[in-house]
């Protein structure tokens, strides 16, 4: 359970606080002054440090001072009176992760809680993924052994220490920002920037203004100068995720960026030189969003200076004791127990699953199975599998027709299928049958306007 440390020097606010939080689940711990926070801190080592920015002994930048002197990892959220917004800001430069100003929202509040948590969690696993990226048997446990896995890293190897742009492609869960990591990390950037970009999460009307930056005044809230994703990434990688899905006028511009190595802030008048590696990822292939018209053909040709095809896990079957063992020591890990391994029968499960959500399904089942395991082996019945293919039906679905077919077509054809069994078993709803191809709605929608379901 986490721990919430409030401070505040209101002792009704303290209580209602309290009696928010944990009714949201949380242990509360509760501070009036700036000292009592810091002995706190020292004390009980919470999560997160709800931090009023007035108190009676000192202001709330010096007791972030202190407590962050303590605990670096320590999140601490402004609480501000509307007037001091600016203050929380400035707090935040300091190392702060958010604010919330008073009145709050109940709803709001938890919300910025459970996103800051979620954020430290995705960066300690990107903290974790990088350390264990720097040795090449780490590298095989997260990735597996396979002949397909060997020879794509060692593609890697050759790559990573060019500067040419790489074209990542598989399907969804495959570990496409892996191996992108891995490119990083052997590369001459290694000590620079590694920025990850999202293109799917972003809302249309964002991206311009992330991917190049703005100035004061661009726009109605752009209230100060804000660097973009290329400038964040100089000198280092810049990672773009899901490509396909900008929009035809960010997919123009970028293209004149990484032309010129020029760009210029929403209303900007100035350019900017930038120096940056990029890589791309996209679950479908390029070249058939090229001739479906959904992808700029020249944007292709000049992303398209190599090119990483990723395989399902239902091609790489043998890599599953590997990574097996891999997710199971991070469960353990993460919560705190000594499961040994699993059953036969739970083993003979797995492999006879198709893993339509490949490794990122296979991990997530394995992280639940060791927190529902009661003794040290895991047994089928703690696995939650959906079971649409057999391991064997998917690699038979995967082959060629006996008169052969493209690679596009082969693979069109199988998602088709597998998106087609889903469906049925969610009885024709697609937001169930999003969950169980444990693809996100957006995704499952482009997907069946894009194969035409």
């Amino acid at each position: 359970m986490e721990t919430i440390l409030i401070v505040d020097d209101d002792k009704d606010i303290r209580f209602n606080l309290s009696a928010i939080l944990r009714g949201a689940g949380y242990e509360v711990r509760t501070a009036s002054n700036g000292r009592q926070a810091i002995k706190e801190v020292a004390r009980c080592a919470p999560s997160i440090a709800l931090l009023d920015f007035r108190l009676p002994d000192m202001d709330g930048i010096k007791v972030l001072e202190g407590i962050r002197k303590i605990d670096q990892a320590l999140l601490a959220i402004m609480v501000t009176a509307y007037g001091d917004v600016k203050g929380a800001i400035r707090a935040m430069k300091m190392g702060a992760v958010d604010y919330i100003a008073k009145p709050f929202d109940e709803e709001e509040l938890i919300l910025i809680i459970k996103k800051a948590l979620e954020t430290r969690s995705l960066s300690q696993e990107v903290k974790r993924l990088r350390n264990r990226l720097g040795e090449s048997h780490d590298v095989e446990e997260i990735m597996g052994r396979s002949p397909r896995i060997q020879q794509i890293l060692r593609q890697v190897e050759i790559i990573a220490p060019t500067n040419m742009t790489v074209v990542i492609q598989g399907a969804s869960g495959t570990g496409k920002e892996l191996i992108a990591r891995r490119i990083h990390h052997l590369s001459r950037r290694r000590d620079q920037p590694f920025v990850a970009v999202d293109c799917g999460a972003l809302p249309e009307t964002l991206m311009e203004s992330e991917f190049f930056g703005y100035e004061k005044g661009a726009f109605t809230g752009a209230d100060g100068r804000k660097d973009g994703w290329f400038e964040q990434a100089h000198g280092g990688t810049l990672f773009l995720d899901e490509i396909t899905n900008l929009s035809e006028a960010v997919q123009m511009k970028l293209l004149r960026v990484l032309q010129e190595r020029r760009l210029r802030h929403l209303g900007g008048q100035r350019e900017i030189s930038i120096d940056v590696r990029i890589l791309v990822a996209s679950n479908f292939l390029l070249l058939e969003q090229v001739r479906q018209r959904r992808f700029r053909d020249d944007l292709y040709h000049r992303l398209n200076e190599f090119q990483i095809a990723l395989p399902r896990l239902a091609e790489r079957m043998e890599d599953i004791p590997i990574l097996a063992k891999s997710f199971l020591e991070e469960a353990n890990s993460e919560f705190h127990k000594d499961v040994k391994g699993f059953s036969p029968e739970a083993m003979k499960g797995i492999l006879n699953h198709a893993w339509p959500g490949n490794v990122r399904e296979f991990k997530n089942v394995t992280r639940r199975a060791v927190l529902l395991a009661e003794s040290d082996t895991i047994e089928l019945g703690h696995l939650s599998m959906n079971p649409l293919l057999s391991a064997n039906e998917a690699i038979e679905a995967a082959k060629p027709p006996e008169k052969g077919a493209s690679f596009e077509e082969i693979t069109r054809n199988f998602q088709k299928d597998v998106i087609k069994k889903a469906l049925e078993e969610a009885g024709g709803k697609k937001a169930k049958a999003a969950e169980l191809l444990k693809l996100n709605k957006k995704t499952l929608y482009r997907k069946l306007k894009s194969l035409n379901i």
